[in-house]
């Protein structure tokens, strides 16, 4: 599979953390590169934003975050795997970052745009041992609480339950990567299972790797639902990230703390004044509604399977091979 690769500058380390987006997300993804580099100041990586089909442009209030843009022509690789309504083959990207930088860094960390950064040493995050795996990630959420149940796509392929990944944060082993051949494995299984595919690339590489990955702290991407919110404001995790449909920048109905809404808005107003600015909600979630109630109750419920779960990383770079 050939790619073409132009970038916006040479790169300076053996290490990338790489977004990809479209103009659409640029803002969200340039406001989480400025909280890593704020999180990590004596950084040995490089940060990228990564696109195809369609290009993003820097502004130029932001050069100092000194990211690379990455023109990453894929050609017609991805041709006839499933796609959303009014997605692009962009969605798969990720799938062949190590791929088409392999001569270029060794380590890769896949980041999703609608991520928050609060902490973290991304540097020794990066430099962790993986073993033999190909990449490490996250739970998905669905397996935080119940760690054998067997995911939707397993189900629809007939797989045996195993352990299942959210693919918003993926730290890749760029040699490994390339040895397990998982670019054309994944590529391979979307085509030939286009019709029974849910979504994008989280379930080819699970459906591929059935559970031959590194599991990472959830400090490294916490998902962000209404069953584990007030977790994570007493756990304090290094990254949040707002899965689902639901954003901080378009909440309609108040479900989100203010705090996240303003710093996206205050950002967005600075370097991105022609973007759309963040809805602002007619109210707060109310704390006497039938949703917080409901909320407090599945914690409630859940606080001593999310213990154990948790109990398993005894430190936020603790990484189970």
């Amino acid at each position: 599979m050939t790619i073409k690769v132009n970038a916006s500058r040479p790169a300076a380390h053996r290490k990338a953390i790489i977004f990809c987006c479209d103009t659409g997300y640029l803002p969200y993804a340039s406001l989480a590169a400025e909280q890593i580099l704020q999180s990590t100041p004596r950084h040995d990586f490089d940060i990228c934003i990564a696109f195809n089909e369609r290009p993003v442009r820097l502004p130029e209030s932001l050069s100092h975050l000194n990211i690379r843009l990455l023109k990453v022509d894929i050609g017609t690789m991805f041709e006839g795997l499933r796609l959303d309504a009014g997605k692009s083959h962009d969605v798969y990207l990720r799938l062949a970052l190590p791929q088409a930088l392999r001569e270029e860094y060794d380590r890769i960390l896949y980041m999703d745009a609608d991520i928050y950064v609060q902490s973290g040493d991304f540097s020794a995050l990066m430099d962790c041992d993986l073993g033999p795996r190909p990449l490490a990630a996250v739970r998905d959420n669905i397996q935080w609480r119940t760690p054998t149940r067997r995911a939707m796509q397993f189900k629809r392929l007939g797989l045996p339950s195993a352990p299942y990944f959210n693919a918003g944060i993926l730290l890749m082993d760029v040699h490994n990567y390339m040895a397990s051949n998982l670019l054309e494995k994944c590529v391979d299984l979307g085509r030939k299972e286009a019709s029974r595919m849910i979504r994008h690339d989280q379930n080819l590489y699970n459906s591929v790797l059935q559970g031959n990955w590194a599991e990472l702290s959830p400090f490294w991407n916490w998902q962000y639902s209404w069953a584990a919110r007030f977790f994570c404001d007493v756990q304090g995790p290094h990254v949040i990230h707002f899965i689902g449909n639901s954003k901080p920048w378009k909440d309609t109905d108040g479900q989100f703390p203010p705090r996240f809404r303003l710093h996206y808005s205050r950002f967005i107003r600075a370097h991105f004044p022609d973007h759309p600015d963040c809805h602002i909600p007619h109210s707060q979630l109310p704390p006497d509604g039938i949703r917080m109630r409901k909320m407090l109750i599945k914690h409630l419920l859940s606080s001593k399977a999310i213990g154990r779960y948790l109990g398993r990383f005894p430190t936020d770079l603790t990484v189970i091979k």
